[in-house]
């Protein structure tokens, strides 16, 4: 009977209309307890990408991108200490680089939530009294393994006892993101955690494509086969002071991650009247990190059940940027600076790298100077080495002849691929293959360089220059539309020099033969699409 009264008759309401909501998508709210490193960055060009892929499928569905920083709890406290700093002053000085990351990373967010702010604790102390209406929150005592690395207490199932390795002493960790983590008793406030699992699993085994890569579906759908215990989401304010209080009880801090959870519906101004829908919930798009799947995945849906409001869609898990094979943190010290990878390649050839290695999703990879710089010569020499090669003045000014539309011959392969790229690259996209689709403009770029070696059309006759400017020039531009998402500031740069307007650039146009005819593209300053590197 206590189920029935919590959750709703039927699942099926967390499909709302897409003609009706925004398109929401979120990033982590990052820990802000040191400065940011490529992972943050890589979950946050991830989510851009697929945020700006959205706004240039379907232009006029607004779309809603909430980043920000999940700034409580005991990591938090102990930095600020260590600074001697208020933990708000420590917080508004960290999460500004957040902020400033987002922005140099052309990361076009609509949102930058902070746990710290007024209107979230609004929103956490509005839930938890839901919740306790409810009869989902109990006080009780809770034993089980804590990290403090997690900030998360985990079960007897949860833990894997490592012996003493010769190194380093004898341990026990977390299975699922290999924090130590040390046994704890403590009273605590507990949620009911345990109701809700027949409906989780329910929804997972109906929605197999609701979490990527399928493997991280594959293991939740086993894992909701055993029951699910009371999961604890407070702590005593005399171990964590800082956070928000519980509702009731100032004696007890909200646990940092059930506070950090609702920050996605702050993002959207909730509390609201009605299931959210107009200001874009559920969220379309989840982008997260693959240590952080329980909580996206069954500690998130079984509070929004509780609440009667729609599961997120999808939850995008992808896995860790490395460094000497093991993952960044401050602990181990192996973190890489991303302010200053961009500020020495720039930040479309550090998107082209993130997302051409790291795309897939599927594995960790080992972030490398050398491949960086590897993947930024291979960007100017496939893109930029066309672009200046088509329209340099031993080319232009030897054509003649009518503006080939339908071309012929060799360059009738080229013509076909060109055509054939927004939806090879658009089935990739909706499929979370981002590389794949990446991968497929670089194949047409090496195409169209082919084609203009094989063509030679600075010493050929004036109709074969025509013929092979023409149909470059349609590929650079199809290829400049779909590059947007990816790099955004080069793709932008391609397409003002090809005098593409900025009404023609959705993805719709690729799909179609530009009005623009190839002879009005060309008066040019320059013709350099990537700037020399300082020496």
């Amino acid at each position: 009977m206590f189920l029935r009264s919590v959750l709703p008759k039927t699942l099926s309401h967390r499909w709302v209309s897409t003609s009706t909501k925004p398109w929401y998508i979120t990033t982590p709210l990052f820990y802000p307890n040191a400065v940011p490193h490529i992972g943050h960055l890589y979950s946050l060009v991830t989510a851009d990408l697929f945020a700006r892929y959205n706004t240039l499928k379907t232009p006029s569905r607004p779309v809603h991108f909430v980043t920000g920083s999940d700034e409580h709890g005991f990591k938090i406290q102990k930095a600020a200490l260590d600074k001697g700093l208020p933990p708000q002053e420590f917080c508004d000085t960290i999460s500004q680089q957040f902020r400033r990351l987002a922005e140099e990373a052309d990361v076009r967010s609509t949102r930058f939530v902070r746990t710290s702010e007024d209107k979230h604790y609004a929103a956490v102390e509005h839930i938890w009294r839901e919740l306790d209406k409810k009869g989902l929150i109990y006080k009780g005592s809770y034993s089980g393994w804590y990290s403090i690395t997690d900030e998360c207490f985990y079960t007897e199932g949860q833990v894997a006892y490592i012996p003493e390795d010769g190194e380093t002493p004898a341990r026990t960790i977390s299975k699922e993101t290999g924090a130590t983590v040390e046994y704890s008793n403590e009273t605590n406030y507990m949620f009911r955690l345990s109701r809700f699992r027949e409906a989780l699993l329910e929804h997972y085994t109906s929605n197999p494509t609701s979490i990527h890569p399928q493997s991280h579906h594959a293991h939740l759908v086993t894992t909701l086969q055993a029951p699910l215990e009371d999961i604890s989401i407070s702590r005593p304010q005399s171990r964590l002071s800082w956070g928000i209080p519980v509702p009731g009880d100032p004696e007890h801090t909200v646990y940092v991650w059930f506070d950090a959870l609702i920050g996605y519906l702050t993002g959207i101004g909730y509390p609201w009247s009605d299931l959210g829908t107009s200001q874009g919930w559920p969220v379309d798009l989840q982008v997260i990190g693959k240590d952080i799947v329980r909580f996206h995945a069954v500690y998130l849906p079984a509070v929004l059940l509780a609440l009667n409001l729609p599961l997120q869609r999808r939850i995008l898990a992808h896995a860790h940027w490395t460094s000497s094979q093991k993952k960044m943190s401050k602990s181990l010290g192996n973190t890489t600076d991303p302010f200053q990878a961009i500020e020495e390649f720039g930040i479309d050839s550090v998107r082209y790298y993130l997302v051409k290695v790291g795309g897939r999703f599927q594995d960790d990879v080992d972030w490398s100077h050398e491949q960086l710089a590897k993947h930024d010569k291979e960007l100017q020499a496939v893109l930029g080495n066309l672009f200046m090669r088509i329209t340099s003045p031993s080319i232009t000014a030897r054509m003649s002849g009518p503006i080939q539309t339908e071309p012929v011959g060799r360059f009738s392969l080229l013509m076909a691929a060109t055509r054939g790229l927004p939806d090879l690259v658009s089935a990739d996209m909706d499929r979370m293959e981002a590389a794949n689709a990446l991968e497929k403009i670089v194949d047409l770029l090496r195409l169209a360089n082919k084609t203009v070696t094989d063509a030679a059309p600075w010493k050929s006759t004036p109709e074969v220059a025509r013929s092979t400017h023409d149909v470059c020039i349609e590929a650079l531009r199809v290829s400049g539309i779909c590059l947007q998402p990816f790099i955004p500031l080069v793709a932008g740069k391609l397409l003002d020099f090809l005098g593409v307007s900025r009404t023609e650039r959705t993805w719709s146009h690729s799909q179609r033969r530009s009005e623009t005819t190839p002879s009005m593209l060309l008066s040019l300053p320059t013709n350099r699409l990537f700037p020399p590197k300082s020496a």
